[in-house]
């Protein structure tokens, strides 16, 4: 899943559901008038966090967990508050269809082929899916076996999104990868075996990382034809190894450098940039990326997990216990749900733009209001000042970041936000 990093945001609490009968009061509170008026709810998507990893990385913010000794982890007692958890939310989606599911983490390809199977019938017995839902799994190579990925694909996992990172050995040790390069290599020849649709996350801007040498990564994933390519300038995020520890980065000029070069190879082997950091093949976007960046709806559940949810009136959002011990009995007590708020109407503009402005070619001006309930005379004030600075065109058609915008995107995203 990509991270939806809100900040700066007065939000008003209120407090969680303790329960699936007291879920269903705060739903009926939800529909209740408002503030806001959409006049229809966007799609919905379901997210599903899986906590555990082997080997927590030295770059990773997201809210992973090292399994115990041996890989071990709580597989059953999770997938069972997973089920609870998703039990106690229905109130809240209540017949709405589900478009596309992600199962996150940590690294849920160290879930057995029955426990993956179980996750999924779970979630069809449960929810209604769209007939061309897309089912995207993350993969870490280090973990693949070819026997349990054909187990996955046969159990409706449609997609996968192998974290590669680099094929470079001195790199992948830099970054603190379990896989080597000659398991990276059989990662993706076990997908192409499997799966028709797939994404390789790399990485770029390593630490003493050449051009050359990040040339190289692109190139070799590109020669296995990927129908999709994540590529992720590295960042040091606060609370992390690196952050304590920070290791020699190339300077801003080989990072550009890098982007350039991206741009160039990307195009050029018919890859077209449809986000910051998404490249696809024709009719491969991710579907369900796509939609967090357009501002739609997911439900989020498992440890840590975040949603984001349309009512006709109001946005709520909600963010469940990070701990998957504190998670798990958080479940049992009925109450999975950490934090739960409305987004009030002046932070709307800045956490729709926050989104949208990371799509590569810009949004329609209509899916503001559709989206937020609001008029777009709403941010116009923060619209013509960005478009003064040359960070952004616009049009009656068209909303979108120019070249500088893109290359400044975290000064543009932040004009939005109401001071």
């Amino acid at each position: 899943m990509i991270p939806i990093k809100i900040v700066g945001a007065n939000t008003q609490a209120s407090k969680p559901a303790a329960d699936i009968s007291e879920a269903a009061g705060v739903a009926a509170r939800y529909l209740q008038g408002g503030a806001l008026n959409l006049t229809a709810l966007p799609p919905l998507s379901l997210y599903i966090h899986f906590p555990w990893c082997v080997r927590k990385c030295p770059y990773c913010d997201f809210n992973s967990h090292e399994a115990r000794d041996g890989g071990a982890f709580p597989e059953q007692e999770y997938l069972d508050a997973v089920r609870t958890d998703l039990e106690m939310a229905l109130p809240l989606i209540w017949g709405r269809k589900i478009y596309t599911i992600f199962i996150g983490g940590g690294t849920p390809s160290l879930m057995s082929a029955a426990g993956l199977d179980r996750l999924l019938s779970d979630v069809r017995t449960l929810l209604p899916l769209d007939s061309d839902c897309e089912i995207t799994m993350e993969a870490n190579p280090g973990t693949f076996e070819a026997e349990k990925f054909k187990s996955y694909r046969a159990s409706g996992v449609n997609r996968l999104s192998i974290g590669i990172q680099s094929f470079n050995e001195r790199h992948l040790k830099a970054l603190g990868r379990i896989h080597d390069h000659n398991e990276a290599q059989r990662a993706v020849e076990i997908a192409l075996a499997n799966f028709d649709n797939f994404n390789l996350d790399l990485m770029y801007a390593l630490p003493s990382q050449t051009l050359a040498e990040a040339r190289q990564d692109v190139e070799t994933a590109m020669a296995f034809k990927p129908p999709h390519l994540s590529l992720y300038h590295l960042t040091m995020e606060p609370n992390t190894l690196f952050a304590k520890y920070p290791p020699t980065l190339p300077d801003d000029d080989t990072s550009a450098d890098m982007q350039d070069m991206i741009a160039e190879l990307t195009a050029a082997n018919g890859y077209r940039q449809y986000e910051i950091s998404a490249y696809a093949q024709e009719g491969h976007r991710a579907r369900h990326n796509l939609n967090y960046w357009e501002f739609g709806d997911y439900l989020g559940i498992g440890a840590g997990a975040h949603s984001k949810l349309s009512f006709p009136h109001r946005i709520l959002r909600q963010a469940r216990y990070k701990q998957p011990k504190a998670y798990m009995e958080q479940v049992k007590l009925g109450a999975p749900v950490q934090e739960e708020y409305e987004i009030q109407r002046e932070d709307m503009g800045f956490e729709f733009m926050l989104n949208t402005l990371r799509l590569h070619g810009g949004f329609d001006p209509n899916l503001f209001s559709e989206r937020t309930g609001l008029s777009i005379n709403a941010i116009e004030q923060q619209l013509n000042a960005a478009e003064a600075k040359g960070l952004l065109y616009r049009d009656y058609k068209i909303i979108k970041p120019t070249e500088l915008g893109q290359r400044f995107l975290n000064d543009l995203q932040e004009m939005f936000l109401k001071g």
